[in-house]
């Protein structure tokens, strides 16, 4: 496992590149008022990508997630660029982060983070047919990848490291929809 990189300070930001705090205002159906708070994202959404190595091996990295402080096993994900497409973006994404690129790729669902409180949305993408390219990605270390058999999520999930909702989710829906239970809209 890789040593987590030093903090050297924190401070807040009320808006970021990345983030804005935005404030509605909301009356109910009984005629309650509230104020709500929610973090608004200023791209152009995301996706999180179940790239398959094989008809049973998915391919995991591992990646340093500063909001919990250490690295965790998930899923190749990223933020859609400019007119990309939600496919463009997730072989992008996989060129980047795995070194592979997909010759099929099948749009399964889309999933919030926290429907509460942030506008974000990503785009699950299953990712089949893989071939080696690799792309020049924005990740400050190069990600570990680490095949793991769909058969044995129950194994995954019980890891202390592997605690990124988006990233069960994805893979749950693509277990399913591989084994014909799950039809996309």
């Amino acid at each position: 496992m890789p040593k987590p990189p030093i903090i050297h300070a924190t401070r807040d930001v009320h808006d970021s590149h990345f983030l804005r705090v935005e404030q509605l205002d909301l009356e109910f159906s009984n005629g309650e008022r509230r104020t709500y708070e929610r973090l608004k994202g200023s791209g152009l959404g995301a996706v999180i990508i179940v790239p398959m190595q094989d008809d049973e091996t998915v391919l995991l990295v591992r990646e340093y997630g500063a909001g919990v402080g250490r690295y965790e096993l998930s899923l190749p994900k990223g933020r859609l660029d400019q007119d990309e497409t939600v496919e463009q973006g997730a072989d992008r994404e996989l060129k980047e982060e795995i070194g592979f690129g997909a010759r099929k790729l099948k749009i399964l669902h889309n999933l919030s983070l926290s429907p509460s409180y942030m506008t974000h949305m990503a785009h699950v993408v299953l990712a089949q047919d893989l071939y080696p390219e690799r792309l020049e990605g924005d990740e400050p270390e190069e990600l570990e990848v680490v095949p793991w058999k769909l058969a044995n999520l129950h194994e995954l999930i019980a890891r202390d490291d592997v605690t990124e909702g988006r990233s069960i989710a994805a893979l749950f829906m693509a277990r399913e929809y591989l084994a014909g239970r799950f039809k996309p809209a």
